[in-house]
C-alpha cells in the first residue's frame, strides 16, 4: 500500500491543475459559462469526496472541450489531463458491441441468431437456455444466467475460451429475454464470439475493427501500448480515512478484457462519443450504427430507469421525450461517466481515480445536474410517497445476489428489508445501509439512512405468478426469501468486488 496523504493535503492538491479551453481554440474567454460551470462542479466534488484526479471531455454547442485537475498518484504527483490514461472499465462494452456490428454490417454475424451457432460447445448450468439465447441477448443484459463472473483464466491468447468455459456453473436466474440484469459474463460470451468470427484474440480484433480505424491512440488494454502515456493511479481509503494509492488495482485478469479491460483518456473517449453522434462512417452504416440504439431488451433499473439496453448501450428516458444514450464503468478506484444525445448535439464524459468518484459520477450522470444544463433534459419525475405497512408487506424479506470471485469462488450479499416509517429500510449485517422511499408501484429511491440523495433508484422485479421475486439495483438481481425464511443462502463475510459496475453497497475490491 503507497503512503496516506492527510485530507487536507488531498485537498490542496486537488486544487490544482487547469482545465483545457475549447478543442480547437486557444482563447479561455471563448468558454462558455456553463463549461466553467461544470469544472467549478468537478472542482467542488474532488474536494468532497476525497478524489485525487479528474478528466472530463464535453461536447456542446458544436464544440469539443477537454480538460483535466488534481494529480495521478498522491504518492508521486504529476497533473491529471485530457490525454491522462484510465481504466474505463464497462464502458469497454461499447467498443465490443461496435465491433460486433460491424461483422454484422458484413453479414458474418447475426444478432438473432443463437450463441451456439458460434460457440457449438457453449453451455451455463441451464441446458435450455444454454441452448435458445441469442447474440442480441448476450449483448442487451438479458441473457439471465448470473452475470458477476471474474474468474482469472490466465494471461494467455486462451484466456477468453477458458473463461466462457468456466460459464458452464453459472446458475439461470431468469429466462432468456424476459429480464434485463447487467451481465458481464454474456460480453464475455461476445467478445469470444469475436474471436472466433476474426480469427484473432480479443484485443487484436477490437483494434483492427475499432481502435485503429478511428485513430483513438490513446486507447489499449496495456498503458505501455501508448508510449509516453501518463497513468491514473486507482485511489482507496486507510482505516482512518485518508486517501491512498493502490497501483496494484490497475492489474485485473485478461479473462475480463472484453467488458472492462480498456484504458483510454478523456480526449479518446470524447472522440469516441463524437463517433456515436455521427452517421456510422468509417466504421459503419448509418443504419447499422443507429441499430445499436433500436429494439432495446426488456426495460428496468440501472441506477436509473432504462427503456432496455441495445447492442451494449444503455437507453434511458427523459422527461422531455429525447433518448439519452449512456454506459460508464467502475473498477476498484476507477470510476467513469459516459453519456451522448443524438437530438442535442452533446456528449459528456467524466474519468476519476478514486473510491470517492461514484458519489460526484452520480451529481453527473444519474442526477438531473448536467442534463438540464446542457440538453435541457431531466429524468422521469419520481416523488417519494409514504405507504401503508400492509403496501410495505410483500416487499418485505432476506433478498440475496451471488458473484464469482476471481479465484472461482461464489460469495453471496444479503441485504434485509423492514418496512419503517412507510419506507423500506435496507439493512446489511444489521445496520441500515439505504432508506427507500416509494415514488411508483415497484420503484424506490436510494437515499442514505440521514435521508441525503444517492441519485439512485431501484425496482422490484415480480415472477411469472406475479409475487415480488428479486430486489434489483446497481442492475443486479437479489432473490427475495420471506423473513423467517431458511431458504436465503448463507452470506459470506467477504467483500463483493465491484467489478466493472458496481454493488452500490460494496466498493472495496478484493
Amino acid at each position: 500500500m503507497s503512503e496516506p496523504v492527510t485530507r487536507r493535503a488531498l485537498l490542496l492538491g486537488a486544487a490544482g491543475g487547469a482545465a483545457t479551453a475549447a478543442v480547437g481554440s486557444p482563447a479561455a474567454a471563448a468558454v462558455p459559462r456553463v463549461v466553467r460551470e461544470l469544472e467549478e462542479k468537478i472542482r467542488a466534488g474532488m474536494a468532497t469526496y476525497r478524489v485525487p484526479g479528474v478528466a472530463y471531455g464535453l461536447r456542446y454547442q458544436g464544440r469539443d472541450y477537454v480538460g483535466g485537475f488534481g494529480v495521478t498518484n498522491v504518492s508521486a504527483p504529476e497533473p491529471v489531463d485530457g490525454d491522462t490514461l484510465f481504466r474505463i472499465a464497462s464502458t469497454t462494452k461499447t467498443f465490443t458491441g461496435t465491433a460486433i456490428m460491424r461483422l454484422v454490417d458484413r453479414g458474418r454475424l447475426d444478432l438473432d441468431r443463437t450463441v451456439r451457432s458460434y460457440l457449438p460447445g457453449f453451455r451455463t448450468a441451464d441446458e435450455a437456455a444454454s441452448r435458445r439465447v441469442t447474440l442480441r441477448q448476450a449483448l442487451n443484459h438479458s441473457a439471465g444466467w448470473l452475470g458477476d463472473s471474474f474468474v482469472d483464466t490466465g494471461a494467455g491468447d486462451d484466456a477468453l475460451t477458458r473463461y466462457v468455459a468456466s460459464m458452464a456453473t453459472l446458475p439461470q436466474l431468469t429466462e432468456p429475454g424476459r429480464v434485463f440484469a447487467y451481465n458481464n459474463a454474456a460480453i464475455g460470451v461476445a467478445g469470444r464470439v469475436l474471436e472466433v468470427a476474426t480469427g484473432r484474440v480479443y484485443e487484436d480484433a477490437l483494434r483492427s475493427l475499432v481502435l485503429d480505424p478511428l485513430s483513438l491512440r490513446q486507447s489499449a488494454f496495456t498503458p505501455q501500448a501508448v508510449p509516453g502515456a501518463r497513468v491514473a493511479v486507482p485511489h482507496g481509503f486507510d482505516l482512518e480515512g485518508n486517501v491512498v494509492a493502490v497501483p496494484e488495482a490497475l492489474a485485473i485478469p485478461r479473462s475480463l478484457h472484453s467488458f472492462g479491460g480498456l484504458f483510454s483518456s478523456a480526449r479518446d473517449q470524447l472522440r469516441w462519443a463524437r463517433y456515436h453522434l455521427g452517421d456510422g462512417a468509417p466504421l459503419l452504416t448509418r443504419r447499422s450504427l443507429r441499430a445499436m440504439r433500436w429494439r432495446p431488451g426488456p426495460a428496468g433499473m440501472l441506477f436509473v430507469e432504462i427503456d432496455g439496453a441495445g447492442v451494449s448501450w444503455m437507453l434511458r428516458p427523459s422527461a422531455e421525450g429525447p433518448r439519452i444514450i449512456q454506459h460508464g464503468g467502475d473498477l476498484g478506484g476507477q470510476h467513469s461517466g459516459f453519456l451522448f444525445v443524438p437530438e442535442r448535439d452533446f456528449a459528456l464524459t467524466v474519468l476519476t481515480n478514486s473510491e470517492g468518484g461514484p458519489a460526484l459520477l452520480a451529481e453527473l450522470f444519474a442526477g438531473d445536474w448536467a442534463l438540464s444544463r446542457f440538453a435541457g433534459l431531466h429524468n422521469l419525475p419520481a416523488r417519494p410517497r409514504l405507504v401503508s405497512p400492509a403496501e410495505l408487506a410483500p416487499y418485505q424479506g432476506r433478498y440475496v445476489a451471488q458473484q464469482v470471485g476471481v479465484d472461482g469462488t461464489t460469495a453471496s450479499i444479503e441485504l434485509e428489508l423492514a418496512g419503517a416509517g412507510g419506507r423500506l429500510s435496507a439493512r446489511v449485517g444489521g445496520q441500515e445501509a439505504l432508506v427507500l422511499p416509494f415514488y411508483r408501484r415497484d420503484r424506490v429511491l436510494a437515499w442514505e439512512p440521514d435521508g441525503s440523495d444517492t441519485h439512485t433508484r431501484g425496482d422490484f422485479v415480480r415472477d411469472q405468478d406475479g409475487s415480488v421475486g428479486w430486489f434489483r439495483f446497481g442492475g443486479r438481481l437479489f432473490r427475495r426469501h420471506p423473513l423467517g425464511s431458511a431458504a436465503a443462502l448463507r452470506s459470506v463475510p467477504a467483500t463483493i468486488v465491484p467489478g466493472t459496475l458496481p454493488y452500490p453497497l460494496s466498493t472495496t475490491p478484493a
